[in-house]
């Protein structure tokens, strides 16, 4: 229990990706709204029909449609009768460049994506929800994947996969964008929040903090990338290498994901060129900055 209306019960599916596992929240006392349903796992639905313990269940909020958090949500409708709640399915919200890299096949990495999710409710960014288990405001915050939400509950944001605090969100191309990520993450700036409920791991009881490191962090792994193709242009890979000195070698290709969102972010910035085109094949150099005159 982590307030008298707030309850968290774990799904079982621990991972690099995932940390501990997936956070399904139980948001309501007699009426329950239950918040991130998790992963297609039968011991993590009989758990929360044990914390349900019989309790009328009115809403299913899906922060987004990966893999370990959207598919148990139909399994739990059934028995429960309670709608679904999300932005779209897995393909809303996804930005235009996003969308060019889909159609020329590049391909995602990562978490996995519940290509079946189609809400019953499609939740309009600043919405209302609400019942006899109180209220939560939806807001869109594209990044980790397109149809990525937040609920604001009070004083406090379910943050689904956006902000954690165990580990920076993935963003991998073509589901995940990071000029979204970042722009997302300036807005999550100018909601006051005292707390944090994320998607996996521990409460964050200073989002502030924690959002000024996640800037800070791909600010500064921009600056990385940046430097390394200030001599010759490469590939992603070279730069890859150049930068994750330290990193594992069977991390590496998620390694790879990420800079190749900041790539495809400097790209539209048109800070950088991919040549022949851009893709996760493609070679990258620095496009010269104009000095401005004195």
């Amino acid at each position: 229990m982590l307030r008298p209306d707030l309850a968290l019960v774990l799904a079982p599916n621990a991972s690099p990706m995932t940390g501990h596992g997936t956070n399904t929240y139980l948001l309501g006392q007699e009426t329950l709204a239950v918040i991130d349903p998790g992963p297609d796992d039968p011991d993590h639905l009989a758990a929360l029909l044990a914390a349900i313990d019989g309790r009328k269940v009115t809403h299913l909020l899906v922060t987004h449609s990966h893999l370990d958090h959207a598919p148990l949500a139909r399994p739990l409708q059934t028995i429960t009768g309670a709608p679904i709640f999300a932005f779209g399915d897995s393909d809303a919200g996804k930005s235009a460049i996003m969308q060019q890299l889909a159609a020329a096949g590049v391909a995602g990495g990562g978490e996995g994506i519940d290509r079946d999710f189609s809400p019953d409710m499609h939740v309009q960014d600043g919405q209302d929800i609400g019942g006899d288990w109180g209220q939560v405001t939806a807001l869109h915050t594209p990044g980790h994947i397109g149809n990525h939400l937040c609920f604001v509950w009070g004083d406090a944001v379910f943050t689904g996969d956006h902000v954690m605090g165990w580990a920076s969100s993935l963003v991998s191309p073509p589901d995940g964008d990071l000029t979204d990520f970042m722009a997302s993450c300036r807005r999550l700036q100018r909601v006051p929040a005292q707390v944090y409920f994320p998607g996996h791991g521990a409460p964050i009881t200073d989002p502030a903090a924690r959002l000024t490191w996640l800037i800070d962090h791909r600010t500064n792994r921009e600056a990385q990338i940046l430097a390394a193709l200030s001599d010759v242009p490469l590939p992603i890979a070279e730069i890859t290498r150049k930068i994750y000195t330290d990193v594992p070698k069977g991390l590496l290709a998620a390694a790879e994901r990420n800079v190749f969102a900041h790539l495809v972010d400097l790209y539209t910035r048109r800070q950088v060129t991919a040549t022949p085109l851009l893709s996760t094949t493609a070679t990258f150099a620095l496009i010269p900055q104009k000095t401005p005159s004195p």
